[in-house]
């Protein structure tokens, strides 16, 4: 049939160039295809070189006149700084979807995934997350639901993870039974599989390998009888789990916080309320009759491999309860931290809780550059309320400190790598557009 295609196609010359053109967009292999990725596939959305559609009230270091555009994200994306690639989930056929990547430079298309069905209730989207094993790097889509079933045998419950290697799109599938709606997480060299208490399956991206620790092996601490309750698996670590309990927390066979604390706090009082590739943010109590101790807490970034704590500030009570703090957000480079009102400069070893000194207030901080310029925005209900437009803009230069108000009009960036700032907009259709503005020369 190709054959008779092409000769046909040498009569007509100028079908020629329609074919070639036809079949550059098109890849080869099977949807449960260990490679899982065809070559590089034009994205029509993806507006490179010409500048996005959309032009934004973006901050004053940000060309709107440049840059590119995905005007119909289908749910969520995540970026890689070390490949410079976003990925994202487009609609594919029906209740299908598949993985796109484009460059966060020039927006021009990388590799394509082959299109998949999500488990869950029809309408569901996959969720997506990226994290790094080995030198390498992965993008990982999952999803939950239950399969088969029928009036004699009951259907089976399972989470389903699509495994994208960053470089090429190799994929593979790995499938884990699961009984409950799990929370996943993909901060450490491993895809951790949890309820949000005791159980857990590690998913090892490289090989796809599933790990399962025991609630009665997590290896609680000598001598601390409270760690035992509200214990909970809270990320995998290169030294193992990182688990917590009602009075600390710890790696299971490598260090515990009771011999971590900073300087100045109760050692048996560390709770951990973010966690990073490398760090992980925790809240302290001061030690009993210690000058403020009955007003203000201590936050400290601890280095994840050795539990050490690298820098601490002190940050006004009263701290909301765990599972509400915000997540922690490091510059590309890995220089700068932030989580809520506090900033780190992990380098300088230096920190700052940008509140007024009475403790109201405080700054909600979103997003950091590797040159230390922090957005941010006062009176916002949270991070997710800051990007979409909510409380006043701000911009704090770590180096002075000093945050500076914008206009209420200004978008802020939810991500800045490679000189690049990522902006999320939703138009009146209801529509999700992703849009990267160059910083300016």
């Amino acid at each position: 049939m190709r054959q008779r295609i092409v000769r046909a196609a040498l009569v007509a010359g100028v079908a020629v160039l329609a074919l070639i053109l036809l079949l550059s967009t098109c890849g080869g292999g099977d949807a449960d295809d260990p490679e899982g990725a065809s070559g590089p596939a034009p994205t029509a959305s993806a507006r490179a070189g010409t500048g996005p559609a959309t032009r934004l009230t973006a901050p004053a270091a940000y060309d709107t006149a440049r840059g590119w555009e995905l005007p119909d994200l289908a749910g969520e994306y995540a970026l890689d700084p070390v490949t410079g690639l976003v990925a994202h989930l487009e609609r594919s056929g029906d209740a299908g979807f598949r993985l796109r990547t484009v460059d966060v430079v020039t927006g021009r298309p990388g590799w394509t995934g082959r299109p998949f069905h999500p488990l869950g209730e029809p309408g569901a989207v996959p969720h997506l997350l990226t994290l790094a094993e080995d030198g390498r790097q992965y993008f990982v889509v999952w999803s939950y639901g239950t399969i088969g079933g029928d009036p004699l045998t009951p259907a089976s419950s399972l989470v389903s993870l699509d495994v994208y290697d960053a470089a090429d799109g190799t994929r593979k599938r790995v499938e884990v039974p699961w009984p409950d709606a799990p929370i996943v997480t993909a901060t450490g060299p491993g895809v951790v599989v949890s309820d949000g208490k005791a159980r857990s399956a590690v998913v090892a991206p490289g090989t796809g390998e599933v790990t399962r620790v025991p609630p009665a092996r997590l290896g609680h601490p000598k001598g601390c009888a409270p760690c035992r309750t509200l214990t909970e698996v809270r990320g995998m670590t290169p030294k193992g789990l990182l688990v917590s309990g009602a009075r600390g927390f710890w790696v299971r066979g490598s260090w515990s916080s009771r011999d971590r604390a900073p300087a100045g706090a109760d050692p048996a009082s560390g709770v951990p309320t973010a966690f990073t590739p490398g760090h992980v943010l925790a809240r302290w109590q001061h030690r009993k009759g210690a000058a403020r101790a009955a007003t203000h807490d201590i936050w400290a970034v601890h280095d994840v491999r050795t539990g050490t704590p690298l820098v601490r500030v002190r940050c006004h009570r009263p701290a909301i309860e765990p599972g509400e703090y915000p997540r922690a957000v490091t510059s590309p480079g890995g220089r700068y931290l932030i989580a809520g009102s506090l900033a780190f400069d992990l380098d300088a070893r230096t920190g700052r809780c940008f509140e007024n000194p009475d403790g109201t207030a405080p700054l909600t901080l979103t997003t950091v550059t590797d040159e230390g310029v922090v957005y941010g925005a006062s009176g916002a209900r949270g991070p997710a309320d800051a990007l979409a437009g909510g409380g006043t803009p701000v911009l704090i230069d770590l180096a002075a400190g000093v945050p500076r108000a914008l206009a209420p009009s200004v978008r802020l960036p939810e991500a800045d790598v490679a000189g690049v700032g990522l902006f999320r907009w939703t138009d009146p259709a209801d529509r999700v557009h992703l849009i990267a503005y160059p910083r300016r020369d």
